[in-house]
């Protein structure tokens, strides 16, 4: 009995260890199926089922005037992003389809990089090499046509709509995965800032729209059209290349400033992105989302710029260069092309900044069409002649060498020198009142030098201080150096010096001395660096800082330093302080050089009079044309008030003929800067002009409104 009890024991046993042996086998071919011959597509649907991790955008900061005026704002926009699911080509294209069909039903648009057209077949750009390029690129014969090149990416991407257009749409979003790559953790946005109505189809019908992901993002806006265009810059959505240099957590959908205050000031208006994680099924589906680390917005920029001082500079600009080109002075001019600077005398604050033609930057934020950006191009819109444009200073140079001539004890502010029309050196230079009169001022003194713009007087003066005590002082004076100014691309200009000469490999000789005192030879400045010039002279020779900047106001309320915005703005445009020791001008030397700008606009024969002879404000002048080829350039630089001046005033026209032209668009600024509410009372098209500049502006402050102030300080 015992002998079968064991027995039956030991079956028993044997059949567990087999059932066990079984299971066993059987997890294991189970497992062998999971990992080995169905790994892939488990792998794919686990990971397509993982939690993702996404972007959320940060808004960038707001550039504002320095009385709150708002030039550029952000809000919040809608993206459609594309995740990568495990349909097949044929599905996808579908899900393209319907997508596109949504859009644009409600007026939305997508991404279309595809530079083929399509009934007719062509190609959307004209230059070969550009196309060549393309073909290459994309593995395309470089002997197809356009047609051709249609119907081989019809191919590659298995396009089965045999409608044209269709297909089309659907290439242009298939043609943007490719070049940017998709996958399920990293989508490619096919459309932004869409529309509620779009939002919500998505929205209530996801489950028909695979790998769709709808996310905020930043919408950057101009609120004024091109006005002060050159100074705020324009962004745009980051290239390749950029992608590479700056990274610092920047990805390929976002925006990044590509010059003006959006460049030099980028790292601070971006703010700091957030993170987003989802969940989506093996379709594409989203299952649930939440914010892992809130975004913080960029930092505000406050500019020293007064919007209305710079709507007003930009209309007379403007206007005037219009008025030369029709010949509404005494003489016809080509002139397509100028800048005006309005500075702060006792600051070094600008407060207008223009240079024309100017330019939308609202069309770069989304991407600018090719014509626009040729158009641009052609018209040298992107220039900024404010700060990049040189150009000889001409007559506008004379105060420089009328104080290097007094502070140097070369000539006193009492004597008189005999201008007689033609200057006794070698090449005999004449004054331009002989060229005109065929006689010469007479006796002058260094004021009524000034006012005549009497060039032999100073040929006289330049020829007994020389050209290094002259490139001394045109140096002091901040001409050929850089201002400083928070902008890129600012040129340095040149002044005329025996250093200059032997970059050439030539000699100084003395003729050149005294062409460099009527400001010409190899002096090339820019029109801030004029404004610069005009305020040290006001002030007495003491040096001033120039800026565009009156703070900088982080998101929590606090305030980056001066010293930090120094630091960021020397690295960013590599520009280093130049020490410049101070000279302490005479009094009565500085005194007798502005009476004579005084005369320049107040006394007949000054050669801005027959505009400033109206004016009620006392303003101090001096014209200038410069010589450039077969063109003459128009200056015009002053300051008013002249007995305690505020504000310097510069502008150059290009071609523009004679000073005197360029100084209506002085005369314009004064007015409005000084005397606004009078302008307004006796301009019954005050308001249409302001709206047209979109100017009537009101702040709100405690459910208080308060209009602009009639004189800034």
């Amino acid at each position: 009995m015992k002998g079968e009890k064991n027995d039956n024991i030991n079956l028993r046993y044997n059949i567990i260890v087999v059932i066990i042996c079984i299971i066993g086998f059987i997890l294991l071919l189970q497992l062998f199926n999971l990992q080995i011959i169905n790994g892939n597509e488990y792998r794919a649907m686990s990971s397509a089922r993982l939690t993702r991790e996404t972007t959320v955008y940060a808004d960038r900061g707001e550039i504002l005037d320095r009385n709150g005026v708002k030039f550029v704002t952000t809000s919040t926009g809608y993206s459609l992003d594309l995740y990568k699911t495990t349909t097949d080509n044929d599905e996808l294209n579908n899900n393209i389809l319907k997508i596109i069909k949504v859009l644009e039903e409600n007026g939305d648009s997508y991404v279309d990089n595809l530079i083929i057209d399509v009934n007719p077949f062509k190609f959307s750009i004209d230059n070969e090499d550009s196309i060549k390029k393309w073909k290459k690129s994309n593995g395309i014969n470089e002997d197809y046509n356009a047609e051709q090149c249609f119907n081989y990416l019809k191919e590659k991407y298995e396009i089965k709509n045999e409608d044209v257009e269709e297909a089309r749409k659907i290439m242009a979003i298939r043609y943007e995965i490719t070049q940017n790559g998709y996958s399920t953790v990293r989508p490619v946005e096919i459309a932004n800032n869409i529309t509620k109505n779009s939002i919500l189809k998505f929205s209530e019908e996801n489950s028909n729209f695979s790998g769709i992901d709808i996310i905020t993002k930043p919408v950057v806006t101009y609120n004024n059209g091109s006005l002060a265009s050159h100074v705020l810059g324009y962004c745009g959505k980051i290239t390749q290349s950029e992608l590479e240099n700056v990274g610092d957590g920047y990805d390929k959908n976002e925006l990044i400033g590509k010059t003006g205050i959006q460049y030099v000031f980028e790292k601070y208006l971006r703010g700091k992105n957030g993170k987003r994680q989802i969940d989506m099924d093996v379709n594409g589906n989203i299952t649930g989302e939440y914010i892992t680390e809130e975004p913080i917005v960029g930092s505000d920029v406050e500019l020293t710029i007064d919007a209305n001082i710079q709507a007003v500079a930009e209309k007379a600009l403007k206007d005037d260069i219009e008025k030369i080109s029709n010949g509404g002075y005494a003489e016809k001019f080509e002139a397509k092309a100028g800048a005006v600077v309005v500075m702060n005398t006792k600051t070094g604050e600008i407060l207008a900044l223009a240079s024309y033609p100017d330019y939308e930057p609202q069309l770069f934020v989304n991407g600018i069409s090719t014509d626009k950006y040729n158009e641009y191009r052609e018209s040298e819109a992107l220039y900024n002649r404010a700060i990049s444009g040189t150009y000889a200073p001409g007559s506008t140079f004379k105060m420089i060498t009328a104080m290097a001539g007094l502070e140097t004890n070369a000539v006193t502010t009492t004597e008189a020198i005999n201008c007689t029309g033609v200057y006794p050196a070698a090449h005999k230079p004449v004054c331009w009142y002989y060229t005109t009169y065929k006689r010469g001022h007479g006796a002058l003194d260094i004021s009524e030098a000034i006012q005549h713009s009497c060039n032999y007087f100073f040929y006289e003066v330049g020829n007994r201080i020389g050209i290094d005590t002259l490139s001394s002082y045109s140096k002091y004076f901040g001409l050929g150096r850089k201002t400083g100014i928070e902008l890129p691309s600012e040129a340095s200009g040149n002044i005329a010096s025996k250093d200059r000469a032997r970059e050439e490999n030539r000699e100084w000789y003395v003729g050149e001395t005294l062409s460099a005192a009527i400001g010409q030879s190899y002096n090339n400045v820019t029109p801030v660096q004029m404004a610069k010039y005009i305020s040290i002279l006001v002030n007495g020779g003491h040096q001033i800082d120039t800026t565009l900047i009156k703070s900088i106001i982080n998101s929590d309320g606090t305030q980056v330093s001066k010293d930090e915005i120094n630091a960021h703005v020397k690295e960013v445009l590599g520009v280093e302080d130049e020490k410049i020791e101070e000279k302490t001008f005479k009094d009565e030397n500085v005194k007798a050089v502005l009476e004579g700008m005084k005369n320049v606009t107040t006394e007949s024969g000054g050669t801005a009079y027959s505009i400033f002879k109206d004016s009620n404000i006392k303003v101090g002048g001096k014209t200038g044309s410069a010589q450039a080829g077969k063109k003459t350039h128009a200056w015009f630089v002053g300051f008013a008030p002249f007995d305690d001046p505020e504000i310097a005033v510069v502008s150059i026209i290009e071609n523009g003929g004679h000073g005197a032209y360029a100084a209506q668009v002085a005369k314009d600024i004064f007015d409005s800067y000084f005397y606004e509410d009078e302008i307004k009372s006796n301009n019954e098209n005050w308001d249409n002009i302001l709206l047209s500049q979109f100017f009537i502006y009101f702040y709100k402050i405690d459910t208080r409104f308060y209009k602009l102030k009639k004189k800034r300080k």
